[in-house]
């Protein structure tokens, strides 16, 4: 899981795995599979470094660098 910000800076986590797209209007969303979408505080590279990060930690592809 990785941690994601609210808009009103409450903290939550996302299983980075269920994210379908990351849209930035101009705040970043996550749409999910399920189609929900969640608004965060936090910017696309950001959100890029902790999926990677987190994909590293669980070691769900060994490739990925």
């Amino acid at each position: 899981m990785i941690e994601v910000t609210k808009l009103d800076k409450t903290t939550f986590y996302v299983n980075p795995h269920q994210i379908e797209y990351i849209e930035n209007n101009p705040d970043t969303t996550l749409i999910m599979l399920s189609g929900k979408r969640l608004v965060i505080r936090e910017d696309y590279p950001t959100i890029f470094k902790r999926i990677v990060q987190y994909r590293k930690l669980i070691g769900a592809f060994k490739n990925e660098t």
